[in-house]
């Protein structure tokens, strides 16, 4: 499953489809300090990067390729000012 809901915690792996983003986004509604964790994600579809951004997530673990944390960094920090991890 590439969206494992924790406690406080959203963990992505692998590819995360568009059909992840409904209940990502009802999860994230009813979890608002939860923290999401990247770093086993090799692939995410836009209207989840959506999600996350309009929920100003906090990102504890970024994903392991450097072309994917770049572009999720600088779409989920913007107005941040700084890098978590």
């Amino acid at each position: 499953m590439p969206v494992d809901y924790k406690k406080n915690k959203v963990v992505f792996s692998d590819e995360v489809a568009v059909d992840d983003a409904e209940k990502l986004l009802e999860w994230i509604q009813k979890n608002t300090s939860a923290k999401a964790d990247l770093a086993a994600c090799t692939h995410i579809h836009p209207a989840n990067i959506q999600v996350l951004m309009a929920a100003g997530i906090q990102v504890c673990a970024w994903p392991q390729d450097t072309n994917l944390r770049a572009w999720l960094e600088s779409a989920l920090l913007i107005g941040k000012g700084s890098s978590n991890g």
